[in-house]
This record gives C-alpha cells, structure tokens and sequence, in this order.
C-alpha cells in the first residue's frame, strides 16, 4: 500500500504539477514510498509531465526536436524529462496506452546527440533482435498493423527495416566503449547462428568434424568457430603435423591460436579471454607475456569467468601491498567472493583468509542487547524513543550481527559500511592506528539488518549523532534503559 506522502504528491499530480508528476512516475519505476513497481504507470505520467512542458514553456523547442531531428535539445526542463524517459523498460509497457508514446520518444532519442541516446538504442536492439523475445516482437508487429492500418505483409517490411535500424544501434553499441558494449557484444553473438551459411558450416563441423567448414565459418565471422579453430591449434600435440616438429613450428601453430583467440575474445567472448591468458603464460610461446595474460584473465573475469575471477582475486590479494586501495584487499575479496558464488572451489579457502566469516550471531556478545534494540525498532512508536536512540539501536543490530567492538559499533560510517560482498568496517577516521576489517555478508538478515539501518541512517543529518562523546553517553544510557525495561519484562514472564 502507498504511503500518504506518495498520496499527497500524487494529488499534486493529478491537479498538473510537473515536477509532482515525475516524483510519481520515479516512485513507479523505483519503488519509492512503498509504490509498486509499474513502468506503464510511470510512463503514462512521464508522458503528461512531457506534454506539459512542450506545450506551457517549449512548444518551439518541441519542433525542432520531432523525430528525426537530430539536434540536442538544451532546456534543463526538457533534458530532465528525456533522461527519466530513458530509463522505463520500454518492453515491460508493450500492452500499455502509454506505449506509443514510449515507443515514439525512444526512436526520436536514439537519433539525437544526448546523454541517454545508448541506453535508448540498447533497449531498441534488445527488444527488436533479442532470440528470446519472439513473443514481444510478434505483439509489437500487431501493434505496429493496427497503428498504421496496412496490410499485415506492409506491417512486416516496416518491421524489418525498424530491426535493420536496430542492428546498426547493436554494431555501434559493440564498437565503441559504453555500459552497454559488453551487452551488444553477446546479443550479437547470440544473432550470428542465424546466418544460414553460416549455421551450415558450423553443422558439417559438429557433425562431420569438417576443419576446412570449421576455418570458413572463422573466417566469415562466426565466434564460436574463432574460439573453437584457437583451441585446436592451441592444442600442438593433436595437430596432425606437430609429432615431432620444432620449437618453431609449435610456436607458429601458437601465433595462429592466439590470433584467432584474440579475434574470439573482441567479440565478448568470455571463454576466449581466458584461453588466451593461458596462452601468454606458456613459455614456449614467442608473445610470452605475464602482463597481458594478467590482462586477458581480467576481461574473463569482467565478463563472468567464473576461474579467471578466482585468478583476479588471488593475484590482486598477492600483490595487495603494491596496489593503492582506501582498504587493502577489499578488490581481491570481491573477486574470491565472485568466484566463490560460482563454486570454484579452491575459492572458498582462499576467501576464509581474506574475509571474515561471522556465522553464530547469539555467541557475541551484543546478542542480548541486539534482540532488545531490535524488539525497541518494531514498536518505536510505543516506547516514543528520540531518533538518535533508534539509530543507536540499529548500531547495536549491526554490531551483533557482524561482532563489533565498542569502537567500531560507535565510530562506524553506516552508510559507507556495506558492499555488494562485504562489510568494510574502517574507523580510522577517529582511531588511525586500528585497522579495517573486511567481513563477509554470510546470512539474509545479515542484508535485511544493513538495508534497514540505511534506510533509517539516509534521513538523519549527518551530525545529528554527535561527537564520540556524547555517543558514548547516548550508549550508556540507551542499553542501561534496555537491560533494566526489558529485565523487568522478562522477570514478569
């Protein structure tokens, strides 16, 4: 159920405010305010907060930007409008009213010289070209006849030329260095196999092991072949030349892998990346290179290698004194942890020296006052407790939770505390000599206790908890208040 300030600004909405009506279409794409996540929702008001604008302030601007001008529009208003447009998943509006409007802007953005035009033509590609969507794109064809009253036959030329369009948004996407390269790499390798000849080629290799079919299709671009074709060159001993050869033959057959490895890995190819870091580690290979097979391990494990994030990990925690990094070890943990959750196993004894691992919260030594705090937090309105006393309790939860000491538990940065893997408990800020610890988020309470604590820390201001005195003294009093109500409580019992 939304709350009553999400009601009141959506009353605000509703009578014309601008501004109100993208604070709604925010909180529906976000969740804000308890909302429910609804992108149809949010761009049937991003489309009236755009109307608004165009027609009380920029009725000129809007000309010049109608679709197919490419010319950036410079309102801050009308910028705002388009970057908070960009961000809806166009395909989740298909059956919406909105969608036209959606579908209209998303086309007029993807040609302009703007900010969001990537990530408009990257939603354009998927929703047109992706495999996995035929349902959508055959919803969005029926859509498209009933908006222009053709034929079915018209519909699906136009059809046709809107993926054509999309195909050149994916091969920019991929050429270039954006969020969404990675992205238009895969889908494009996912698009290759419907080449028909090259689908036929690749077929009389796995079916016949045909190695010329095999070298065409890597030549005509196919990225499974390229990888496929560097692998078996990179394997000397089962080329049928290589018996007995010399060192020279072996490492021209090794040139060749590494060229068609390296071809297979700049077309996104995770698997290749990693090939071809082992590759520069082989002695016997002319291009031998620790740093660029460093840096082949790294793109794999950008890419999700579940072995090379291992690599990473374990050689950024190596050399963890040479890197400069605000908390030693903090990116070698990431990367175990990565590893770790893709179950390598020789990550999960590498990641117990890196990290810390709090499994048995009831043996610490804040659990009593943690279960108190947390009792307190759920029926704050009775006890009526100021705020700083509730954020305290919340430290009180986090300090159980991940074992704390009294420093930690009053200095800590509760924003700053959680990463995506970890928590970094850093409390040089006041105590320079004690050092950062890194502890594992091992439980989802753990999660739910760090999500609620943020939540409650993002509307205090930032010296509403005072200095290390007088937290000190709010704590005294604070678990003195809890050891003697909630004593007496259980004593009734």
């Amino acid at each position: 159920m939304a709350s009553r300030e999400f009601l009141k600004i959506l009353q605000s909405a509703r009578l014309g405010d601008v501004s109100a009506q993208q604070n709604v279409a925010a909180a529906y794409l976000t969740g804000a305010y308890k909302t429910p996540i609804q992108p149809s929702n949010a761009l049937i008001w991003l489309e009236k907060s755009y109307l608004s604008i165009s027609n009380q302030e920029l009725s000129n601007l809007s000309l010049e930007i109608s679709l197919g001008s490419g010319d950036n529009p410079n309102h801050p208003q009308l910028v705002g409008i388009l970057e908070q447009i960009a961000t809806v998943p166009l395909a989740a509006t298909l059956n919406s009213t909105a969608f036209g409007f959606g579908w209209e802007m998303f086309w007029q953005m993807a040609q302009m010289d703007i900010s969001v035009s990537q990530a408009v033509q990257w939603q354009l590609a998927d929703l047109l070209l992706h495999p996995d969507k035929k349902a959508l794109q055959a919803h969005l064809v029926n859509w498209l006849t009933n908006k222009r009253s053709e034929h079915r036959e018209q519909s699906d030329g136009h059809f046709v030329s809107l993926q054509k369009q999309a195909k050149e948004f994916l091969n920019n996407l991929a050429a270039i260095d954006t969020p969404f390269t990675l992205s238009a790499k895969t889908l494009l390798i996912q698009l290759q196999p419907r080449d028909e000849a090259l689908s036929s080629l690749w077929h009389a290799w796995l079916d016949d092991q045909n190695e010329s079919a095999l070298l065409q299709a890597a030549e005509l671009g196919l990225t499974v072949a390229k990888y496929t074709l560097g692998l078996r060159l990179a394997q000397t001993t089962q080329a049928p030349t290589l018996t007995n050869n010399s060192s020279g033959k072996s490492n021209a057959y090794l040139k060749k892998a590494a060229y068609w490895l390296d071809m297979a890995a700049k077309d996104g190819d995770r698997n290749a990346w990693f090939a071809l870091g082992e590759m520069y580690r082989r002695p016997q290979f002319s291009g031998y290179s620790a740093t660029e097979s460093d840096r082949c391990f790294g793109m794999a494990a950008d890419l999700g290698h579940a072995q090379a994030q291992f690599l990473k990990g374990a050689h950024l925690w190596r050399k963890r004194e040479k890197f400069e990094e605000k908390v030693r070890g903090l990116q070698a943990s990431y990367w175990i942890w990565q590893a770790h959750q893709q179950g390598v196993p020789e990550a999960k004894l590498l990641l117990s020296k890196v990290l810390e691992n709090i499994s048995n919260q009831e043996s610490n030594d804040w659990h009593r006052l943690a279960t108190y705090a947390q009792t307190v937090i759920s029926h704050h309105a009775e006890h009526q407790l100021d705020q700083e006393w509730l954020l305290m309790c919340h430290r009180l939860i986090i300090a159980n939770q991940f074992n704390l000491s009294k420093a930690e538990l009053l200095l800590c940065e509760v924003s700053q505390l959680q990463h995506e893997h970890c928590v970094v408990v850093d409390i040089r800020h006041e105590l320079p000599k004690i050092l950062p610890r890194l502890i594992q988020i091992d439980t989802t309470q753990q999660r739910r206790c760090l999500l609620a604590a943020a939540k409650a820390f993002v509307g205090s201001e930032s010296d509403q908890e005072g200095n290390l005195r007088q937290r000190r003294y709010r704590f005294d009093r604070l678990t003195e208040w809890l050891n003697t109500h909630y004593a007496q409580d259980q004593a009734v019992v």
